[in-house]
């Protein structure tokens, strides 16, 4: 099997400070424009994908601008969609109208209001890494390949579960607050492993999940009216084009996720330097790679090295970090060629896996 050997020279974690230490702040001009044009984009293309079919019905060359408009809007709102991970690790009690607006013309829009992200801090705590305490990891290297397959396959059943979540157990929680427990601990998280358990229950919280779960639902309900009785529609195409895109995004957020890790960890607690070769960074081919993994999501080593490290400095810290720390340095051991090949080598370790122990 594939392994992944750790230099065995110690992480010079002030040298890298030392490299990228004026790189921390946050600039809130790029995150209002980059998000805004994104969700912009994403919100024009999906409507075109309606209205020109009506309009241009017998053009030749209707199939291919409508699949066009697909492409551009499942990209559109793929980058649209990753700020939430940004949410997460801007100061807390900073960026509140940044926030606000991303629920409202994004989270609310695609059924992920930002508090089902929450539990990612305990993907970036060292004790909670690969373990049963973090929600973002599953040890596929030592699984069966076909649970990559189930992994991506999911994407067409997750629309349905997300409108289940908030159009029908949403109301359940209000009036039967019994049910609110079981509820936030298994179906109220962005997750990898779907035996994760969710602990955070401050009050706080509680009163952002139920606005949060309360607007999801207005929205599903005018979704549906609109098409089922306003538009007296039994079946609203938009509807369709929803699922179509929801389906694509999920398969390249899934795609993503595989490549962001070498998910080599069985279970147990691992050290710095096992938790950073786990991880992948992919500098290489920006002009594909920003399509898959965009708001810094390519840099996913680099991400986990330094956590608050804004989305738009990742590159330049990244060459900075290559230039400056020495080639022994195991930074230079998370740089993947590209994501194909690490889901590849993944499949390979995994279909390894299998087969050693059926020789036990």
């Amino acid at each position: 099997m594939e392994t992944q050997q750790a230099s065995t020279k110690p992480f010079g974690f002030r040298e890298a400070r030392t490299l990228i230490g004026d790189l921390n702040q946050p600039n809130p001009w790029i995150y209002w424009s980059d998000f805004l044009v994104s969700i912009i984009i994403g919100h024009i293309t999906f409507h075109l994908m309606y209205y020109l079919p009506k309009w241009y019905a017998t053009s030749t060359g209707m199939i291919l601008a409508v699949s066009l408009c697909y492409v551009i809007t499942v990209t559109a709102y793929m980058r649209a969609l990753m700020f939430i991970h940004e949410l997460v690790h801007l100061p807390k009690g900073k960026y509140l109208g940044f926030r606000f607006v991303w629920n409202a013309l994004c989270g609310i829009f695609f059924l992920v209001p930002s508090f089902l992200y929450y539990p990612h801090v305990d993907h970036h705590r060292r004790k909670h890494y690969g373990t049963e305490h973090d929600g973002e990891y599953l040890s596929l290297s030592h699984r069966s390949p076909w649970l990559i397959v189930g992994f991506i396959v999911q994407a067409l059943l997750i629309p349905f579960l997300a409108v289940a979540r908030f159009l029908i157990i949403s109301p359940i929680c209000w009036f039967l607050p019994g049910a609110r427990h079981w509820v936030h601990r298994h179906a109220s998280t962005m997750l990898v492993d779907p035996f994760y358990e969710r602990t955070d229950r401050s009050p706080k919280l509680m009163r952002t999940v139920v606005i949060q779960e309360f607007f999801c639902f207005v929205w599903l309900l005018w979704f549906f009216v609109r098409g089922g009785i306003m538009r007296g529609e039994s079946l609203d195409p938009i509807w369709l084009i929803a699922y179509a895109v929801a389906v694509g995004l999920l398969i390249l957020n899934e795609l993503r996720t595989l490549g962001a890790h070498r998910w080599t960890n069985e279970g147990g607690e691992m050290s710095f330097e096992e938790q950073f070769l786990d991880t992948l960074n992919y500098p290489y081919r920006p002009w594909i790679t920003e399509l898959w993994g965009p708001i810094g999501t390519r840099y996913h080593a680099l991400h986990h090295l330094f956590p608050r490290l804004p989305y738009h400095n990742l590159g330049k810290a990244h060459r900075r970090l290559v230039a400056g720390l020495p080639p022994d340095s195991i930074y230079h051991q998370t740089i993947a060629k590209s994501l194909t090949s690490e889901i590849v080598s993944l499949w390979r370790r995994s279909s390894g896996s299998v087969a050693e122990r059926s020789e036990l």
